[in-house]
């Protein structure tokens, strides 16, 4: 987006806001817009679609502009491989246009009520490595890396042993199909308030598993949120868990919105990461605390503050 047309449109959400642009600036844009280095994050956070949609428009590739625009350099997508190939495509052209990261998409059908990998039946299990091999082709077109994977529910019939190895198999498998692609999927435990009965749910729980599969293609993805609620001990997990973490997603806790409207020191678990020199996305997988302009502002300003360390 050209600057001269986003300032425009900045004094349209303004006026419209019931504020002056000199006071709008004031709020978030002055400051991004001093030179290309203060435009700029230190880590690759990934805002998704419908975050920035009264300030970037309602089309995709506006949005995406903007947040560039912002200086987010990365962006992620759960729901990417269900778009058209036609606007896969469109949001690629864009996201390596911009020099922007292409994050997460979901890769299989999770399964919240029903034990999937959990169960070793064969059906799921054929199932999942099919929709693993789809995701290869998404990935290829949306120049992705990493795709999101959910092992599924408890089976309340097998002893967690057995449950295990039957995840680990199964993802040993899929780690077959995703290394001659150079492509990884990233387990994510989820938390037991949100996502009661959900088998994976501790950053240790997944470390072992990826231990056990032992490839490239199978590591963790540590969501702050779920791991707030579940265990805590943010930083000494991400310590712990380093070697088999690829990828991170944030919000704050309660209420899963932006960071500093919760109880989670951010700023000081950002600058962990980075210290780790950690060059991998940062999915910002939560909701906006306020509606509208002001609340996408907001979002905005949450980051500028909790990435000044």
């Amino acid at each position: 987006m050209e600057r001269r047309s986003f300032i425009k449109k900045t004094a349209v959400a303004a006026s419209m806001a019931g504020i002056g642009v000199t006071g709008l600036n004031a709020m978030n844009l002055s400051d991004s817009k001093k030179d290309e280095k203060t435009n700029s994050f230190k880590l690759k956070y990934a805002p998704h679609l419908g975050m920035f949609k009264n300030l970037g428009g309602k089309d995709s590739i506006g949005q995406l502009n903007f947040m560039a625009d912002q200086g987010f350099k990365a962006f992620e997508d759960n729901g990417m491989k269900k778009k058209s190939v036609e606007l896969q495509e469109k949001m690629a052209q864009t996201l390596l246009k911009r020099n922007m990261t292409m994050g997460v998409f979901v890769a299989h059908k999770i399964y919240w009520k029903e034990p999937s990998l959990t169960s070793g039946k064969e059906s799921f299990r054929t199932q999942f490595l099919s929709e693993i091999e789809e995701s290869v082709e998404v990935a290829k077109r949306v120049n992705a890396k990493w795709m999101t994977v959910v092992p599924g529910f408890v089976d309340l019939r097998q002893d967690m042993g057995y449950q295990t190895a039957n995840v680990v198999e199964s993802l040993k498998q899929a780690s077959g199909i995703l290394e001659k692609h150079n492509l990884t999927m990233v387990l994510e435990p989820l938390n037991f308030f949100n996502h009661p009965g959900a088998f994976l749910n501790k950053i240790s729980q997944a470390y072992q598993i990826c231990k056990a599969v032992d490839s490239p293609s199978c590591k963790i993805l540590f969501d702050v949120y779920h791991q707030q609620i579940h265990e805590g001990n943010i930083i000494p997990n991400i310590e712990k868990a380093w070697d088999e973490v690829a990828y991170f997603q944030m919000g704050d806790n309660p209420g899963r919105k932006e960071p500093t409207t919760g109880e989670i020191n951010y700023k000081n678990i950002f600058k962990f990461i980075h210290s780790k020199g950690f060059n991998g996305v940062l999915g910002m997988e939560h909701g906006n605390s306020m509606e509208g302009r002001e609340g996408e502002l907001a979002v905005i300003k949450a980051y500028r503050e909790t990435d000044n360390f």
